[in-house]
């Protein structure tokens, strides 16, 4: 038997203006009730990206298919209207002078609508909310019914901008999980713009990764954080400590012992990250640290800079007997060393990242 297509396939898209790229050869595929999150900063194309998807942008090169059909090229192109492709947007853009259930049935067939806003209301918890007007909604309640009137016609694709930035802190977890709930449910492909790492982690089944115009990584979250293709892909994600060095044999010299570093070429300038989390401490003995170990390589005498507690966890600033690099460590709960307290530190070969040196 011969495979679906995907629900969204994006073949190449470019967009340029002033003579300017700001989406470069970008390709996507989803699947139908799959949850993909565009994820970079500010001004990387992600919104662009989306808008002409939509339709409400017009590409300069590349193609849209939808389940298979193509929606639009350079020459060929069908309106938004009728791409089966729903938009929901971080300022809800609800209309100000029409009730919750008005705002839900607009663009409905008044046939059945009715049946329609009220089952959706119902699925967002808000049952009983269709009189109401959006200046009588709290900001996690507008936000349910901007969900509700997005999924009403049915939409094969839901494009998702920044959708809960507008939120209180406290109340974005518990929406986000509700919203995820139902659009897998409703058997939505989704794509969601975001610039946020812990949101993109928490909601999607695959990330792709945008950096100036261009997706650099794509995969499943757990891989592209633990697989970065680069120090800006790792540093995205988290904190990170950077220990510099030089390749001779395959190998790197550092105050940890040495690093493999297999195919770059000797005389190669490379950083080694490390993310606070994975940076094991140890306590002084006697001007002695722990013995080396195969998994986390040598010790090294580090002098406390300064400890904060964050919370969750404290965070726990050194300085390197070998070297000026500081270097942070994160502990689960509190851990507050006095400043000029002396421990060593190991780092797991298996947490770390080699990547040649740019620049």
């Amino acid at each position: 038997m011969t495979a679906a297509p995907p629900r969204l396939e994006v073949q190449n898209l470019v967009r340029r203006y002033d003579g300017r790229t700001v989406v470069d050869d970008v390709s996507l595929k989803i699947e139908a009730g799959q949850v993909t999150c565009l994820l970079g900063p500010s001004g990387c194309g992600k919104s662009t990206t989306l808008r002409m998807i939509a339709g409400v942008d017009m590409q300069d090169e590349g193609r849209i298919h939808v389940d298979g059909n193509l929606v639009c090229d350079t020459v060929f192109r069908v309106p938004p209207e009728r791409r089966s492709i729903g938009l929901m947007f971080q300022d809800f853009a609800l209309f100000p002078h029409l009730s919750v259930a008005e705002n839900i049935a607009f663009g409905l067939p008044r046939g059945g609508a009715g049946r329609r806003v009220e089952e959706l209301l119902d699925r967002v918890s808000l049952s009983g909310f269709s009189p109401k007007y959006p200046h009588e909604l709290s900001g996690g309640e507008q936000q349910r019914v901007a969900l509700a009137r997005a999924l009403a016609p049915n939409p094969r694709i839901l494009l998702m901008d920044e959708p809960f930035s507008g939120l209180d802190e406290r109340l974005r977890d518990g929406i986000r999980d509700d919203t995820l709930a139902l659009l897998k449910e409703e058997g939505t492909a989704v794509l969601l713009v975001t610039h946020e790492p812990h949101e993109a982690m928490r909601m999607a089944d695959e990330i792709a990764l945008m950096r100036a115009g261009r997706i650099v990584q794509q995969g499943a979250p757990y891989n592209i954080y633990n697989a970065p293709v680069d120090r800006e892909a790792a540093a995205f994600f988290s904190d990170i400590n950077i220990l510099r060095g030089e390749v001779k044999g395959a190998l790197t010299r550092t105050p940890f012992g040495e690093f493999l570093a297999p195919g770059v070429p000797d005389g190669t300038e490379v950083e080694i990250a490390i993310r606070p989390q994975h940076v094991k401490i140890d306590f002084d003995r006697a001007g002695r640290g722990p013995s080396p170990t195969p998994v986390d390589g040598t010790a090294a005498r580090a002098v406390v800079e300064r400890a904060r507690f964050m919370g969750r966890e404290s965070l726990v600033e050194f300085r390197l007997d070998d070297g000026d690099e500081i270097l942070k460590a994160t502990v689960p709960a509190v851990f507050l060393p006095k400043p000029g307290t002396v421990m060593w530190l190991m780092i797991r070969r298996d947490r770390c990242f080699v990547f040649p040196r740019r620049g």
